[in-house]
C-alpha cells in the first residue's frame, strides 16, 4: 500500500492554484472553480505523489489534518517564498526529532508544513521494525 493522493478542502480556487504552483507543484488537473490535481516533484525517480483541491464552500480552515511537504532544501525554499510574498506562520526550527520543519497556511486555511528530515524520516533510531502480519 501507498499513500498516493491526498485531497484539501479550498474557498478560493485560483488562489490556492496559485499557492500549491508556488511551493513547487505540478498542475496536472484544472477543472475550475470546483477540483485541481497537481504531481509533487519526485526526488526519489519513484511515482510521484498527488496532492488535489476540492472547492467547498463555508470552509474556514482548522488546525488537522497537517499537510506535510518534504524538500530538499528548506533554508532555499522558505528564501524564495518568503522573497515571493508567501507569509510564513514559523521560520525553519530545528526539531529534536532531527527534522528542520516551516509552518505556514494556504489561502484556505490549511495547515502546511515543509520539512527537511532526509534519512531521519523512515529511519530514526527509534524505528521500530515492522510485525508481520498474516
Amino acid at each position: 500500500m501507498r499513500l498516493n493522493q491526498v485531497t484539501v478542502p479550498c474557498v478560493d480556487y485560483a488562489a490556492s492554484v496559485d499557492f500549491y504552483k508556488q511551493l513547487g507543484l505540478v498542475q496536472i488537473v484544472d477543472s475550475p472553480p470546483r477540483y485541481a490535481r497537481f504531481e509533487c516533484p519526485s526526488g526519489d525517480g519513484g511515482e510521484p505523489a498527488t496532492f488535489s483541491l476540492h472547492h467547498v464552500e463555508g470552509w474556514a480552515g482548522c488546525d488537522h489534518p497537517a499537510v506535510y511537504f518534504e524538500v530538499d532544501d528548506l533554508d532555499a525554499d522558505y528564501a524564495r517564498l518568503t522573497e515571493a510574498g508567501v507569509t510564513f506562520l514559523s521560520a525553519p526550527q530545528d526539531q529534536r526529532w532531527a527534522w528542520k520543519e516551516a509552518w505556514l497556511r494556504d489561502p484556505a486555511g490549511n495547515r502546511i508544513c515543509l520539512y527537511q528530515s532526509g534519512e531521519m524520516r523512515r529511519f530514526p533510531p527509534w524505528r521500530i521494525e515492522p510485525r508481520e502480519t498474516g
